[in-house]
Formats: structure tokens, C-alpha cells, sequence
């Protein structure tokens, strides 16, 4: 029988890799999509605003990491559900257009700073056709809760 350590270990590691697993579905259609991009702005926590394109099927998290944005902090855990640094705050209507939060996502949003009733993990929305043209909106402050002093926080003051 394991001991509490190792029972931990394997239990962290199979929902490491659930997760995984769940973000390569909801991004499943890379191989599919055509040469068909959408449109993305994203107002940083200097206010700045920077509109890019991402292809349909690619997370937020995938189209930061792929225009090499400069957010500070964001992903830190690569789309792992094991944090809350791509925390994005969407307008209400496109929020509505979003599939369903898990119950993985709300655990890693209630540790989010500046939680708002449209709050999102950027690794658990992946783009469509539909949000072309949406803006999105970087929190002004970050916490990493991986870190062992419960969460490193950066923003922009």
C-alpha cells in the first residue's frame, strides 16, 4: 500500500495528465483548421492594447505564448490547470458564448486576484469563428498559487 507521499505523487500525476488530456481535446481541431484565423485584442495591465490572430482551435493561452506577448507571468503552469496566471476577464456577451467552466477551472479561479463573474483560464477557452474579434482583458494583478509562499503576486504599480 502507498504511503500518503506516494499516494499523493500518483494521484498529482494522473490529474496532471487528465488535464492534459482535456486541453489537447478542446484543442483538437489544429490538425483540422484551416488557414482561417481570428481575431484577438488584448488589453494588458498597462492598459495597452494589442490585437493579434490565433488559429481556430488554439487556446488564449496558445496565441499569448505563440505572438510572443509580453504579459508578465502568463502560463506559467503551460495550461496545466495548476495555476491561475492566464486569468482573463471577458465582456459579458462573449462570456456567454463560452463553453461551460469545469470544475477544475473554478478550483483554480477562486485563487484568481480580481476575480470577476466573467473570469476565464485563457488555457480553457479555445478559439472559433465566433469569437473573431473579441477583447479580453488582463487582470491587473497575478498569483502564482504554486508557489510556496501562497502565490507570488506581480502588477503593474
Amino acid at each position: 500500500m502507498p504511503t500518503d507521499s506516494t499516494g499523493s505523487h500518483i494521484i498529482r500525476m494522473v490529474l496532471e495528465s487528465h488535464f492534459l488530456v482535456i486541453r489537447q481535446f478542446c484543442c483538437y481541431t489544429r490538425a483540422l483548421r484551416s488557414e482561417n484565423k481570428v481575431t484577438v485584442s488584448f488589453i494588458n495591465r498597462d492598459g495597452e492594447k494589442v490585437t493579434v490572430k490565433g488559429s481556430p482551435g488554439d487556446s488564449l493561452l496558445d496565441v499569448v505564448i505563440e505572438q510572443d506577448l509580453d504579459i508578465d507571468g502568463f502560463g506559467a503552469c503551460e495550461g496545466t490547470l495548476a495555476c491561475s496566471t492566464c486569468h482573463l476577464i471577458f465582456d459579458e456577451d462573449v462570456f456567454n458564448q463560452l463553453g461551460p467552466i469545469t470544475d477544475e477551472e473554478m478550483d483554480m479561479l477562486d485563487l484568481a486576484y480580481g476575480l470577476t463573474d466573467t473570469s476565464r483560464l485563457g488555457c480553457q477557452v479555445c478559439l472559433t469563428k465566433s469569437l473573431e474579434g473579441i477583447t479580453v482583458r488582463v487582470p491587473e494583478s497575478v498569483a502564482d498559487m504554486r508557489e510556496s509562499d501562497f502565490g507570488t503576486t506581480s502588477s503593474s504599480s
